[in-house]
């Protein structure tokens, strides 16, 4: 449901205005909005917010820089003063940032370096013995994954070129790529060069952190310098814990107190304010009013004032929207937040949310099995969620998709198709939906008149609650003509007594004129729509039958396959495959429901969110 709310007004002396809003931010219910007064409140606040957003980034980067992350912020004013506290947030994001740079440096070298000892292990011996080759040249060459014909290429071009002068040696390496060692005479390593430059072909060149140009002379180093680079990095990372724990404590609550000014700075371009005096006006939930009324004269003493300016909301659609349901129909409210909120004083339709969604979807599934196969996985969801996130929702929705599929199967008396019934001699406690086509039908369109039904009579409650008496009583004929037809076409197949098919089809003939002098003659359309919507419903049961036959194939593959293990193989296969159908499909068909069939009926859409003036936390909206 929708909280009800109040329009609030605190005014006082000008003097009492930031301390008022810090009241206000501790009380953390005042949704605060701009009076309806005349613009000569304080002024802009660009100057201050560009200071405070300046700052905010030195810390959050020095924060970040650190490895610090985002644990609940500290509360209270810093220990030093903002200018001190600023240049200690500007300091510690330059020197974070040349270690950070410094580290980064060295994991780069670091990874170089590994791949020349990668090269270095593929030739020792020959590199060994070529160190003390004086008059020989030795070319490094790696080239990418895949192009070992290349070698053979390069090493044909080599012998031609240089006439038997040369030797080309390969290795492959771990990550794929091809190590060339080429070695050559000095009077052919001229052409040697030539060929590769002229191939493109580049050639591996020194480390710069080994101190040589040329890689042979290079290599010795190799092992010493790979030591000193993991040395440099221990040390850049001592540096920076030690940085960390000297800053922190004094980083976060300087972080959390930033962030609660730049609320304050918003909510006080909010206020109006003259030379003498402050107002503040807001939306609030009603019944905080009291408590808040009790904080302000405790903090602030009777020269701030505190009173309810609007307290018939009802027709008031710039309210702020907050939704409160029972801890059983909270996480339906995901779906109805995926839509724009309601306005205020219009209707939540979260509860009935919670009871059809998951009917719809158990409903679509009908099978034991799948139940248990989705109870698990909201299990799994729900274990690896936090409380109050959007996944711990969709984990409380699926239990509950899971109960209403566990329920139907057993009145189908499916488990996995038909299995249960032909190994554990399941019987259905309702019908066999795979025999009674016609009784599901029947069944899933009833759901859609009542559904229907349903929101037509939400549109009424919704028109009168919003002072649209006219179109109220018209949308309650176009509900009572649904019924009546319903009514009569179940008397005419002598479902019920058929002596009601008369008085429902009289009823309905002095209905219409009646919806068209109230509504119009469009009213006529949207009635014969409502019908062509009702039968949308026979979804339900064009999808659940899909679901069970593919559940009979799959089960039927067992001996149908010659080989028993192929025939399980298969099974499982095609029983996999609609259970993920089973997770999507029934979803997306029961969210289509409910938006276009019964959301179209009475929702009204563009509610502000509210949003009270409080302090920080990393979940804050914005952060």
């Amino acid at each position: 449901m929708i909280v009800r709310m109040t329009r609030v007004r605190v005014a006082g002396p000008r003097v009492l205005l930031d301390r008022t809003l810090g009241v206000l931010q501790d009380a953390a219910v005042v949704h605060v909005t701009r009076p309806a007064l005349p613009e000569t409140g304080i002024g802009p606040y660009d100057r201050e917010r560009r200071s405070l957003r300046r700052i905010l980034e030195d810390d959050e980067t020095a924060l970040r820089l650190l490895g610090a992350g985002l644990p609940l912020p500290r509360r209270g004013v810093p220990e030093l003063s903002l200018p001190r506290a600023a240049a200690l947030a500007r300091r510690t994001r330059r020197r974070a940032e040349r270690i950070a740079r410094a580290i980064s440096d060295l994991e780069d070298e670091r990874v170089v370096l590994l791949r020349y000892q990668e090269f270095v292990s593929a030739f020792r011996p020959l590199l060994e013995s070529e160190l003390a080759w004086p008059d020989g040249r030795a070319f490094y060459v790696v080239l990418r994954a895949g192009a070992r014909r290349a070698v053979q290429r390069l090493r044909e071009h080599l012998e031609v070129t240089v006439d038997g002068q040369v030797e080309v040696l390969s290795r492959p390496l771990a990550s794929g790529e091809t190590a060339v060692l080429i070695l050559s005479s000095a009077e052919a390593g001229v052409r040697v060069a030539q060929l590769l430059g002229a191939a493109r072909v580049q050639e591996l060149p020194a480390p710069e952190g080994l101190g040589e140009t040329s890689l042979l002379r290079a290599l010795p180093r190799l092992p010493l310098r790979l030591e000193e680079v993991a040395r440099a990095i221990t040390a850049r990372e001592a540096e920076r814990r030690s940085l960390r724990d000297a800053v922190l404590d004094d980083l976060e609550s300087l972080r959390a107190w930033l962030h609660d000014r730049l609320l304050i700075v918003d909510a006080r371009g909010q206020a109006h304010a003259g030379r003498h005096l402050f107002v503040i006006e807001g939306w609030m939930p009603e019944s905080e009013l009291s408590r808040l009324a009790a904080l302000v004269l405790r903090e602030l003493g009777p020269d701030v004032m505190v009173e309810a300016v609007v307290t018939e909301t009802s027709g008031r659609s710039d309210a702020a929207v907050e939704l409160a349901n029972p801890p059983l129909f909270r996480p339906f409210e995901v779906i109805t937040r995926m839509l724009p909120l309601p306005r205020y004083g219009t209707i939540d339709p979260t509860p009935v949310v919670a009871v059809f969604f998951p009917m719809f979807v158990g409903l679509m599934l009908g099978d034991v099995g799948m139940g248990l196969l989705v109870a698990a996985l909201a299990v799994t969801l729900r274990l690896r969620s936090k409380p109050r996130s959007t996944l711990r929702a969709v984990s409380s929705m699926a239990g509950a998709c899971a109960a209403f599929a566990v329920v139907f199967g057993l009145l189908f008396g499916e488990l996995f198709g038909d299995l249960g019934s032909r190994v554990f001699g399941m019987r259905p406690l309702g019908f066999d939906r795979q025999n009674a086509i016609v009784p599901f039908l029947a069944l899933s369109v009833a759901i859609g008149v009542v559904h229907v039904l349903l929101g037509l009579t939400l549109a009424v409650v919704n028109a009168w609650r919003t002072g649209h008496r006219r179109e109220a009583v018209g949308r309650g004929v176009a509900a009572s003509m649904v019924a009546l037809t319903v009514l009569a076409v179940l008397a005419a197949v002598r479902l019920i007594p058929r002596a009601l098919f008369t008085p429902a089809v009289v009823a309905l003939l002095v209905a219409f004129p009646c919806l068209v002098l109230l509504e119009g003659v469009l009213a006529v359309i949207d009635l014969l729509s409502n019908f062509g919507q009702i039968l949308s419903y026979a979804r339900i049961m064009a999808l659940g039958t899909a679901s069970l036959m593919l559940a009979v194939v799959a089960n039927r593959m067992v001996g149908a396959m010659g080989s028993a293990l192929i025939g399980v193989l298969f099974a499982l296969l095609f029983h996999v495959v609609n259970f993920v159908i089973g997770l999507f499909s029934p979803t997306i068909h029961a969210l289509r429901l409910h938006y276009v069939e019964f959301f179209g009926r009475f929702f009204s859409a563009g509610g502000t969110a509210y949003r009270p003036l409080s302090h920080w936390h990393p979940s804050y909206p914005g952060s």
